[in-house]
């Protein structure tokens, strides 16, 4: 029997092993043995960990005073100092609890923007922020949340933080640029949530997307999923259903990962066993 999802669990590994994700699907669609490494708690990527603050900051601004002001004292896993405190410069001797890193005085411009828009406040604001939903698709079960949902008016809302709205993002299987929300993988994202939704609460809601830049002053935009988005959207839930077979089939050991062999993952466990010729060095 699935685990209930509760805000508490819902980002933990057990419930990982329960439902599949947006984020977890991406992982091994990435490299199934760093996915996978990574779902065992036996590797943590190294990462920058204050664009994810930021992008966290920002959305708990949104969801509510009360939301907000406890991410600020909750404590990532694994680290001693609040969200807070990892939002200061190191103290001096002049400023014993630090300065607010720029980042998050940008976060707070950025929040400034989109709170001063009628729009973003006309459409994002009334709906219910923060909703876990859950379901099944072609079998296997998912599970996803939602920045903000109005099932009164039968739509929900995603909210991005994004370097740059405008810029190009190459696509390799293509070969060609697309734009950030196709680069990130958000219309499967949409996709994903807008079927969670359905199962959930038996309605069909219309996706859309804030996005607010880091740039200064911040752009920002508001994104719907039609036209020929909506193939995507469709051709994105088949891609689901031709992989997510063979990720269950990894995760409950039934077969062995591939590695990528480029990713930190791979660079970190990667032994030589033989050469390779010139000509077939893949570039990116």
């Amino acid at each position: 029997m699935a685990i209930k999802l509760t805000a508490e669990n819902y980002y933990s590994h057990t419930t990982d092993w329960n439902y599949m994700s947006f984020s977890l699907y991406k992982d091994f669609r990435k490299c199934e043995a760093a996915a996978l490494a990574k779902l065992k708690e036996d590797w943590q990527p190294t990462s920058n960990p204050i664009p994810l603050l930021v992008g966290n900051y920002i959305h708990s601004y949104f969801e509510s005073p009360q939301a907000h002001d406890a991410w600020l004292h909750e404590k990532l896993p694994g680290n001693e100092k609040t969200n807070r405190e990892l939002m200061m410069t190191r103290p001096t001797k002049t400023n014993p609890e630090g300065h607010l890193r720029a980042e998050f005085k940008q976060a707070d411009v950025m929040i400034e923007t989109l709170e001063n828009d009628g729009f973003f406040n006309f459409v994002y604001m009334p709906g219910q922020k923060e909703v876990i939903v859950t379901g099944q698709i072609d079998g296997y079960p998912w599970k996803g949340k939602i920045d903000s949902l109005v099932l009164s008016g039968s739509y929900f809302c995603d909210l991005k933080t994004v370097d740059n709205i405008h810029k190009k993002h190459w696509n390799s299987d293509l070969g060609l640029y697309t734009n950030f929300i196709e680069d990130r993988g958000y219309v499967m994202q949409a996709a994903i949530y807008q079927e969670l939704i359905s199962q959930t609460f038996d309605k069909t809601c219309q996706p859309y997307l804030f996005a607010v830049s880091k740039q200064d002053p911040p752009d920002k935009g508001a994104f719907d999923f039609q036209g020929d988005t909506q193939f995507l959207m469709e051709q994105a839930i088949e891609e689901i259903k031709e992989n997510q077979g063979r990720i269950w089939q990894i995760m409950n050991g039934e077969i062995k990962p591939e590695y990528c062999g480029k990713c930190e993952y791979c660079r970190t466990v990667k032994e030589l066993n033989g050469f390779e010729h010139v000509t077939d060095i893949e570039v990116e």
